[in-house]
């Protein structure tokens, strides 16, 4: 069973359930991973191809498990205790992570998704497969799911840290000031119609990164939209780099707070295609590194999961 208790258990065994979204291994694996993530509906062929050229531009896979697994790999070294990453949509699965903390003799775990803000398209689904996979492999395991934690001061700091960094070359640059916008995976209109709270908490963390890093303007916008014909949330970046097209702006600088490691979404999404519409309009299109194995963030997970068995820290 899945809690949210905040109870020490210092006297017990415990580890960590590093859960993350999955990404296929090389173009091969493209169409098995795309029925994974759409529950066995297949997507119409052209959309297939079409997600198979961008993977064949960065690289035919990608690195999304040999990043989460640095991660991981940190953060045990970190807290002295047990680590394993368990992906929704591909391998290693959720319960393939389950088993093997179990093995290892872990009496009670913590499960944190590598997505700091909370949707049910998203952080409900990781809850779902945990569920599941208890129910297969250890059923009646406590296992404490840790819901969001956008506004975790480690991960706020940890942010502003590339920002910054990527504010100062932009801005070298450009020879001035350059516009930030923040990003994040966009969610289908209706899901935040119906009260998910993915758009507010995306809001509130770029507010918490611009005041760390002196921004007087919090702009925010959504990338990535699905293949669907449903309205999906906006303002898409598109629409910010046509803002700054159309004001005589050249330069801009694109932050992701809604990802914690490149994939295809930073990958493709940001470096190739946005930067390619952003060229096409006179605008070049700067972006902040991602957080990936940041020590920062290391930490931020540590003092997040720490926290949850009662470590003070």
């Amino acid at each position: 069973m899945t809690t949210n208790r905040g109870e020490s258990h210092n006297s017990s065994k415990w580890g960590v359930l590093l859960l993350a979204h999955g990404a296929p291994d090389c173009r091969e694996d493209i169409p098995e991973f795309l029925l994974n993530v759409r529950s066995g509906r297949p997507l119409p062929e052209p959309a297939v191809k079409e997600i198979v050229r961008r993977y064949s531009l960065i690289g035919g896979g990608s690195p999304l498990l040999r990043l989460t697994t640095c991660q991981a790999e940190a953060l045990a070294s970190l807290i002295g205790h047990p680590v394993q990453v368990g992906m929704r949509n591909w391998k290693p699965f959720i319960a393939e992570a389950v088993r093997r903390l179990s093995d290892a003799g872990v009496e009670r775990a913590v499960a944190i998704c590598l997505a700091p803000q909370n949707s049910r398209t998203s952080i409900g689904l990781y809850r779902q497969r945990l569920v599941e996979a208890l129910a297969q492999v250890r059923p009646g395991w406590e296992v404490d799911f840790i819901e969001s934690w956008h506004d975790h001061p480690g991960l706020i700091a940890a942010y502003a840290e590339k920002l910054a960094a990527a504010r100062t070359r932009a801005e070298r640059e450009a020879r001035g000031p350059v516009p930030v916008v923040f990003t994040a995976h966009s969610v289908p209109q209706k899901t935040i119609d119906d009260g998910d709270p993915y758009e507010q908490q995306v809001r509130e963390t770029a507010k918490l990164v611009a005041q760390d890093v002196g921004l007087a303007e919090c702009r925010v916008a959504f990338q990535s939209q699905g293949m669907t014909s449903e309205k999906w949330l906006g303002p898409t970046v598109e629409s910010e780099m046509d803002r700054v097209a159309e004001s005589g702006g050249r330069h801009l600088l694109l932050a992701p707070v809604g990802f914690v490691s490149d994939h295809v979404e930073i990958l493709y999404d940001i470096d190739i295609l946005f930067r390619e519409y952003g060229a096409a309009r006179g605008v070049a299109v700067h972006r902040s590194e991602s957080l990936n194995a940041s020590p920062l963030f290391v930490q931020a997970l540590a003092s997040i999961v720490t926290a949850r068995v009662g470590i003070p820290q």
